[in-house]
């Protein structure tokens, strides 16, 4: 009985590695030429003023005297102020706050103009409108209608079925959730919009096999919409941790950190570290912890969310 014996088997050839001359034949030089001034400008403007900021939280200056080196110093300072409990938690209010009532109508808003399939153009330009309304013009707006007095534009609708006044911004209880309601009204529509360029990659079909079923238009929500954006849905919640976290302008022009420091968040004391009381390292140290803060708090969420983002 003869044994066929079987081919051996082919042996891939390993392609040589170009060397130096290979390399700028190719063109490598020209390319290294080309990124490298890139890069530098970049790295200037982007990661320089991060090392300057580092610096500068273990100086103590107000950039007009001679800086002097302090180390740890100025987060010690910080860390040790008895205000910043107060900030941190009227910050986290804040952001629980616009993730409860703000987060969710972008999304609403969104399905809503899906929906109607008619004039749609109208309704996102109506949605986008507070968007392009400059911020301080639209506070200085809403303080009108923020008056406490009976007079005032929320407190005389109000008053037409029977509730209020309402002393909103005047009150250390209803400050915050006030300046949420117009943060809510500011950012829903530039949110919404991202939230309707998403629905457009949802599969149709997907939506008309439900119509056939009998699935009303929350059930589609649900089992659909919701499932088809989680990825966008999980990146905008994200920012708008980072975002509300870093609020500012809305408790600096409405009610300056009070009443009795209600709406003193971290950003407006990082403010009057620097330009009230003139600690620009104090500020900046207060800076760097924020920093720190929202990264692992980026970390923490990625890791949270991964396994749901993914499935």
């Amino acid at each position: 009985m003869s044994k066929t014996l079987a081919a051996p088997a082919a042996v891939p050839r390993v392609r040589p590695r170009p060397g130096i001359a290979g390399w700028y034949r190719g063109g490598g030089l020209h390319a290294v030429l080309f990124a490298v001034p890139v890069v530098l400008v970049f790295a200037y403007f982007s990661w320089g003023p991060v090392v300057q900021g580092l610096v500068l939280s273990l100086q103590k200056t107000n950039l007009i005297a001679p800086a002097e080196w302090v180390g740890l110093s100025n987060f010690e300072y910080v860390l040790s102020d008895p205000g910043l409990a107060q900030a941190a938690l009227n910050t986290a209010y804040f952001a629980l706050l616009a993730m409860v009532i703000g987060f969710p109508i972008p999304i609403f808003l969104a399905v809503m103009i899906n929906e109607l399939r008619k004039h749609d153009g109208l309704y996102n330009a109506l949605a986008y409108l507070p968007a392009i309304v400059p911020p301080v013009a639209a506070i200085l707006l809403w303080k009108f209608f923020f008056d406490p007095s009976s007079a005032g534009m929320f407190n005389t609708m109000l008053g037409w079925i029977g509730l209020g006044p309402f002393p909103w911004l005047n009150s250390e209880a209803m400050a915050m959730p006030s300046i949420v309601l117009y943060a809510t009204w500011a950012g829903a529509g530039s949110t919404a919009i991202i939230y309707i360029a998403a629905l457009a990659t949802v599969q149709t079909e997907l939506y008309e096999a439900a119509e056939i079923d009998g699935a009303g238009i929350w059930r589609r929500v649900w089992h659909i919409t919701i499932p088809q954006l989680r990825g966008v849905i999980l990146v905008m919640l994200l920012l708008q941790l980072i975002g509300t976290f870093q609020i500012f302008t809305e408790p600096f022009l409405f009610t300056g950190g009070g009443p009795n420091n209600a709406t003193q968040t971290i950003l407006l004391k990082i403010y009057n570290y620097a330009f009230v009381n003139g600690d620009f390292g104090a500020a900046t140290a207060l800076s760097v912890l924020l920093a720190a803060f929202l990264g692992l708090l980026s970390v923490v969420y990625y890791y949270a969310t991964k396994r749901w983002s993914q499935s």
